[in-house]
Parts: C-alpha cells; structure tokens; sequence
C-alpha cells in the first residue's frame, strides 16, 4: 500500500498509508490529517484539500486538468506545486510522496 507524508506549516510531518485508487485527500480525511477539510467531497469545487506537492514529485503526477487550474488560480498560497489532493490518485509510482499542508488551510 503507498504512503503520504503530509507536512504541516510547523514542520511536524505524519506519514501515513493510503490504498491504491484512493485519493489523496481521502486518505487524509480518514487520518484526520490537519488542514485538510476537503468540504465538497472531492469534487474538485471548493479548494479546501489544496496542498503543495514536493517538486521530486511532480512530474509523476498526471497534469490538472483545467477545472483544478482554474480553482487553483485562485486558492492562498499557490506555488508552482500547488494541487488539490481530491486529484491525485493513490498508486505504487506515488509510494512516499511528500505534500505541505499551507498555514492558510489551518486559518494561520
């Protein structure tokens, strides 16, 4: 089973197991992973599982298709790494990868 190390604004980082074809962001909302609020589901509507995906890892991901970019265009803190967890699909080739929870999705 792949793993995810989230990585909070304060440094501290949970790893934790998330089955193949399971998102990211449902995996972080069953660890009850901080900053991850996910409030549409995973619908890719609202913004709220935003997170910055370590750049080792971007070019294993598939490209966000044009609904993510236009609501990342406008969620705080984007980076050049900036994805919805809702989007990125849990398998092997993602085993370990490592993605920063921004302070604006703690209210920070």
């Amino acid at each position: 089973m792949p793993s995810a190390t989230f990585e909070q604004p304060d440094g501290d980082r949970l790893t934790v197991d998330i089955p193949e074809g399971w998102t990211l962001m449902e995996g972080a909302r069953r660890d009850e992973i901080a900053g991850i609020d996910a409030e549409c589901g995973g619908g890719a509507i609202c913004g709220t599982c935003h997170v910055q995906v370590d750049g080792a890892w971007l070019a294993r991901l598939k490209p966000a298709d044009a609904s993510e970019s236009a609501l990342l265009g406008i969620v705080p803190e984007r980076t050049d790494g900036s994805r919805l967890a809702c989007q990125i699909v849990m398998d092997d080739s993602l085993d370990g990868i490592v993605v920063r929870v921004p302070a604006e999705q703690l209210g920070l």
